[in-house]
């Protein structure tokens, strides 16, 4: 596992060299990706690292616990509230619409929960114009292979380091770092809501994904969940779709 976390710090390095930029900048949610991301670009910038904390209607624990993580890793970090930010936007918006008659109320907290991510990742680009920084995002292998993040959200970044990392092998890159236990340990979740898990929405496990990534069998329920995500979210993998010139 070092030598791997070594190729990644070495890799990062590169792309930063090679984009003519003076080091990274990572959201730092809370949970095991982001403090991973956070640990690997503090090593590999000692001194142009930066993880910014964007609390936006988001449960206390995720600040404490990403606290933890700037503690841990010892990077230089930002706090941000993005609250009112998004209470302004989504209200504006929902108004609008609303004078329409055309607001659909089922179609409101999926559309609430990915405005947060996509201010989160306005914020960050905003932050890394103004130190030299390129984005580091924290998707794993299980969440890049069913699109589980949020298009020009938590996906738009600049590198994708653990894009090739199982979530088991995240978790055990995790404590060679030594992110804080009760990171690793804690349920995984986008926050996107009051007790909003993961694995819950997905209705499969991270676990059944990693078997399924290394092409080990898996109850059939399972793979076809998979799959259909997959297929699913194929856009998000890829750049905006573009006509054949004529």
């Amino acid at each position: 596992m070092e030598k791997k976390i070594e190729k990644l710090v070495s890799w990062l390095q590169e792309q930063v060299e090679g984009a003519g930029v003076k080091g990274a900048v990572v959201g730092i949610s809370g949970g095991i990706d982001s403090a991973v991301v956070t640990h690997l670009i503090k090593r590999a910038f000692p001194n142009d690292s930066l993880g910014v904390i964007m609390p936006c209607k988001s449960n206390p624990n995720d600040q404490k616990d990403a606290m933890q993580v700037v503690e841990s890793s010892g990077i230089n970090h930002l706090v941000i509230d993005l609250t009112n930010t998004h209470d302004v936007l989504f209200s504006t918006v929902e108004e609008q619409v609303k004078a329409k008659g055309e607001w659909k109320e089922e179609s409101a907290q999926l559309g609430d929960a990915n405005l947060r991510a996509r201010l989160r990742m306005s914020t960050l680009y905003t932050v890394a114009n103004n130190y030299g920084y390129l984005v580091v995002g924290t998707d794993n292998a299980a969440e890049w292979h069913t699109g589980y993040f949020t298009k020009y959200g938590d996906g738009g970044v600049d590198l994708v380091p653990l894009v090739h990392l199982t979530k088991g092998e995240v978790r055990e890159m995790a404590r060679a770092l030594g992110v804080p236990t009760d990171v690793i340990e804690k349920k995984p979740s986008a926050g996107l809501w009051e007790g909003q898990t993961d694995e819950n929405e997905m209705g499969t496990t991270y676990n059944m994904i990693d078997q399924y990534l290394k092409g080990q069998e898996i109850p059939e329920k399972d793979k076809l969940i998979i799959e259909q995500m997959h297929k699913r979210s194929e856009h998000k993998r890829s750049l905006a779709a573009a006509p054949p010139k004529f």
